[in-house]
């Protein structure tokens, strides 16, 4: 089956609080208007069914297969859409814990792929809340490329975009987008998150799809939102500028190819090559 060479994405910005069943019915809303404008890759943020103050215990973990992922499957499959859920907290067998797991959902409601967050956010800033993910979130360790109707998509999540060598390793695999949905702190947010996003993008010659929460949360919590896509040569093509939203834009692959061909960048990487990677 040939692979579609343009596809409508949007990205869904979200303020999730600490009530579920508030933030499931904003997110299939979210989503709903992103697929009666027409797109078919519709991402959702990181938290979006849950949020509070990080490292705060998770009252209701989920399974792969539980209530959560089973009421976005629907919707995923009653719209025709491939739907990445950002991250939801999953379910660690005798542990009190959870991951931090993104679900990407096929347009028939299937798993298409999960990715469990591998960088955990334990910051020490002055002036900001101690926050330390780690202290209620496992981390993962695996890398994950997904096929989609559109070709290979990289996952991570929210904090892994600071670590670049992920990234090279997504697109060494074949990626032609990196998704990156986020509940980005206010404070870094205004300083880190759009130059990040635009670095990872350029540095890649990949399409960046990062949903975002925005506003407070609850519990002292609060992010910084501007949801965006970015296409391979670092330009912002769509973003949602405050609020609950989405943002559309389309994903042009022949484009993206074109640009990889002109600047072969990630054909010269020699320090890998150098140092046995």
């Amino acid at each position: 089956m040939s692979l579609e060479q343009r596809t409508l994405a949007a990205v869904v910005q979200m303020t999730s609080t600490a009530e579920v069943e508030r933030n499931l019915k904003a997110a299939e809303t979210l989503v709903e208007q992103a697929a009666t404008r027409g797109a078919t890759f519709i991402g959702l943020p990181e938290n979006f069914a849950f949020l509070r103050s990080e490292g705060q215990p998770v009252p209701e973990p989920q399974d792969l297969d539980g209530a959560w992922v089973r009421r976005m499957a629907g919707l995923a499959r009653r719209l025709g859409v491939t739907l990445l859920l950002g991250s939801l907290p999953e379910r660690v067998p005798g542990d009190t814990r959870v991951r931090n797991t993104s679900v990407l959902l096929g347009p028939g409601g299937e798993t298409l792929a999960v990715y469990r967050k591998i960088h955990l956010f334990d910051i020490d800033l002055p002036g900001m809340e101690h926050l330390k993910e780690s202290k209620a979130v496992v981390p993962g360790e695996e890398l994950v490329v997904a096929s989609t109707p559109f070709g290979l998509i990289g996952l991570s999540i929210c904090y892994d975009m600071r670590f670049p060598e992920l990234y090279r390793e997504l697109g060494r695999r074949g990626a032609r987008v990196l998704c990156v949905p986020s509940a980005f702190t206010e404070r870094t947010g205004k300083a880190h998150w759009e130059v990040l996003l635009r670095a990872r993008a350029i540095e890649n010659l990949a399409y960046v799809f990062a949903p975002a929460q925005v506003g407070h949360h609850g519990g002292g919590r609060a992010s910084h939102g501007q949801a965006m896509i970015v296409d391979p040569w670092g330009a912002v093509l769509a973003q949602v500028p405050d609020g609950e939203g989405i943002a559309l834009a389309e994903l042009d692959f022949a484009r993206l190819e074109r640009l990889r061909r002109e600047l072969p960048a990630l054909s010269h990487a020699r320090l890998l090559r150098a140092f046995g990677g």
